[in-house]
């Protein structure tokens, strides 16, 4: 792993990515048990601590991730960021597990969501809550607006991806009172809004309320303030 107080000459880098290739020549990856979507800005990754925790919480296969796996995902999340994020410097950065605990990883351009009404944003909660009970975190998770108070659409003990747990953070710091309904997905609320570890806060296009709107724009501040990563 990359040691963050050490400042790498070029040369440095260039020897550890061999040694990181010669390694990996004979690797090829089977069928994918787990893929993590996560938002960059500015070629950095804003809930990178908060992703990595989540990413503790999953499991391949009902095992939990190795201490070497999840060793190699923080090594080369610095690498893709520092060497291979020109192309997508807002891009999505994903991370694909195979059924054998083989990882990759790899970079793309971030597309939002062609639908984003409430059918729509329902429907993804509730595709995100099976990948949930497959690897143990839900990527993807349905808030709505009651009262001025936000529902989040998981059960309070269940672990949460990165965004969720900046949301519920952020709604605790703003004083909005929070609940917990895993059933929310399937309820008849008006007033939604998709967390999303790609997306980030989605209010529902045809849905009610203000809160949606309010974290979505603390949402956007949050990657409009994010700083290139030091080289």
């Amino acid at each position: 792993m990359l040691d963050p107080e050490r400042d790498y000459t070029d040369s440095d880098l260039a020897a550890l990515e061999a040694e990181e290739l010669e390694r990996v020549k004979d690797f090829s990856l089977g069928e994918p048990a787990l893929v993590c979507r996560w938002r960059l800005a500015e070629r950095s990754l804003p809930l990178a601590n908060r992703h990595m925790r989540a990413l503790g919480a999953r499991t391949v296969n009902g095992a939990p991730l190795t201490p070497e796996l999840l060793g190699w995902v923080r090594q080369h999340v610095e690498w893709t960021l520092g060497d291979g994020a020109w192309e997508h410097p807002d891009g999505v950065l994903m991370l694909v597990i195979d059924k054998d605990g083989h990882a990759a990883m790899s970079l793309g351009e971030f597309e939002p969501l062609a639908d984003a009404n409430v059918a729509a944003l329902r429907g993804r909660a509730r595709l995100a809550a099976s990948e949930q009970a497959e690897t143990g975190v839900a990527p993807e998770v349905l808030f709505a607006e009651r009262d001025g108070a936000v529902v989040v659409g998981l059960a309070e003990d269940a672990p949460r991806a990165g965004a969720v747990s900046l949301v519920v953070d952020l709604a605790s710091t703003l004083g909005v009172p929070v609940s917990f309904d895993p059933t929310l997905a399937d309820s008849d609320d008006a007033a939604v809004f998709l967390v999303s570890d790609e997306h980030g806060v989605v209010p529902a296009s045809d849905g009610e309320g203000s809160l949606g709107r309010r974290f979505s724009e603390h949402y956007a501040k949050l990657l409009a303030s994010t700083k290139p990563p030091r080289r």
